[in-house]
C-alpha cells in the first residue's frame, strides 16, 4: 500500500479509500454486515485505513456495518469519512439539509452509528440551497470545538460554490473544507476545467467518488449491456452519459492499454488516478474481494506519459453530471 498526505488536514491516508455505499440492504446486490467485515477485514489487511460512508447510505446501516468491524482494531491507525445531506429513512422535516439542527443532530446520530466520540472527517454531501453557507461552516466549525468531528469535508458542487464558501471561512474565521468528493475519471474531467485547480491552489484534498466510472471503464463497451448496472433498462445506468464525450474511445484504449500490460481494464482505470498531480486517494466500492485486490495491485502499474496521453486524447468537452 502507498501513503499520502489528505490536503491540509496532515493526516496520512491509504491511496486506495474505501467506499462503503455498498455494505447494508437497500438494494439487493449490497452486502450484509457478515460479507462487508470481511470486505473490511481483507482491506486493512492490504493496508487500506481511510473509509467513507454516509449516514444515507442504506439508512444509516452501512455506518453501522463500517463502526462494528473497526471497533476490532486500534481505531487510531483508521481515518472515518463520513456525510450529512440527504435523510435517514423518510424524509421528514429537518431530517435533511445543511441547517445547524440536521448537521447537529445527524452528526449525533452518524458517531452513534459509528461507535466514535470523534469522526475524522465530516463531509457536505452536497449543497444545500435553502441554508447560507456561513450557517452550515458555524455548525460545522462549532463540532471542531466540541471535538466532533477532526475536519470538515464537502462534495460535488461548482467551482464557484467551492469559492464562496471558502471565501465565507476566510471571512468570518471558521472551519474551512479541507477536501473534495467530487465526480471525476478517465471518461468524465470537466472537474480539470476549474474544480481541480482550485482544490490544488487551496491546498484541498481530493478523493473522486466513481473512479471507474460506475463500471464503465471496466470492461468492453459492447459487453456493458450484459451487466446489470449497464442494463439499457436500469435507471442507474450511465453509459450514456460518459459515451458522449468521446467515452466509446476512451473504453476502447483503456482495453488496448490493458491488454499490453496483461492487466484489467479498471486497474488501468485506477493507475491513471493513482498517477494524477490533483488526486490524493479514489474512493473504490466492491462487493467483490477479488476486485479489491485488484484495486490494490493496481498501485503498482507504472503508466507511461504517452499511455496517459493516449488515454485522455478522445475526451471531449460534455455537460455536468453529478451535482
Amino acid at each position: 500500500m502507498e501513503y499520502t498526505t489528505l490536503g491540509s488536514t496532515g493526516m496520512e491516508v491509504s491511496q486506495i479509500c474505501l467506499g462503503c455505499m455498498s455494505f447494508g440492504d437497500e438494494e439487493p446486490w449490497m452486502l450484509d454486515e457478515e460479507e462487508g467485515r470481511e470486505i473490511i477485514d481483507r482491506a486493512i489487511d492490504l493496508g487500506v485505513n481511510f473509509f467513507d460512508t454516509a449516514n444515507a447510505y442504506s439508512d444509516g446501516r452501512s455506518e453501522v456495518i463500517l463502526g462494528n468491524a473497526l471497533a476490532e482494531y486500534d481505531r487510531d491507525e483508521q481515518v472515518v469519512a463520513t456525510k450529512v445531506r440527504f435523510p435517514v429513512g423518510e424524509d421528514t422535516p429537518n431530517a435533511s439539509g445543511l441547517s445547524r439542527k440536521t448537521i447537529e443532530q445527524e452528526l449525533d446520530d452518524s458517531l452513534d452509528r459509528l461507535g466514535l466520540d470523534t469522526v475524522d472527517l465530516y463531509q457536505t454531501h452536497r449543497v444545500d440551497p435553502n441554508t447560507p453557507p456561513e450557517t452550515t461552516l458555524r455548525a460545522l466549525d462549532d463540532a471542531v470545538r466540541r471535538g466532533k468531528i477532526r475536519h470538515a469535508g464537502t462534495s460535488s458542487m461548482y467551482a464557484h460554490h467551492l469559492a464562496e464558501r471558502l471565501r465565507t471561512s476566510e471571512r468570518e474565521g471558521l472551519v474551512s473544507y479541507e477536501t473534495m468528493q467530487n465526480h471525476y475519471h478517465l471518461a468524465y474531467r470537466e472537474e480539470e476545467r476549474d474544480m481541480l485547480p482550485l482544490c490544488d491552489r487551496n491546498d484541498i484534498g481530493v478523493i473522486p467518488w466513481g473512479p471507474l466510472g460506475q463500471g464503465f471503464l471496466t470492461r468492453p463497451f459492447e459487453e456493458l449491456a450484459e451487466t446489470e448496472r449497464g442494463d439499457p433498462d436500469n435507471f442507474h445506468n450511465p453509459t450514456s452519459e460518459y459515451e458522449r464525450g468521446g467515452g466509446r474511445e476512451i473504453n476502447e484504449r483503456i482495453q488496448e492499454v490493458a491488454e499490453d500490460e496483461g492487466v484489467t481494464m479498471a486497474q488501468i482505470a485506477l493507475a491513471w488516478q493513482f498517477q494524477n498531480e490533483y488526486v490524493d486517494a479514489p474512493i473504490v466500492g466492491t462487493t467483490s474481494m477479488e476486485h479489491l485486490e485488484d484495486a490494490v495491485e493496481a498501485l503498482e502499474i507504472d503508466l507511461s506519459d504517452s499511455d496517459v496521453e493516449y488515454l485522455e486524447e478522445p475526451y471531449e468537452p460534455q455537460p455536468v453530471v453529478g451535482i
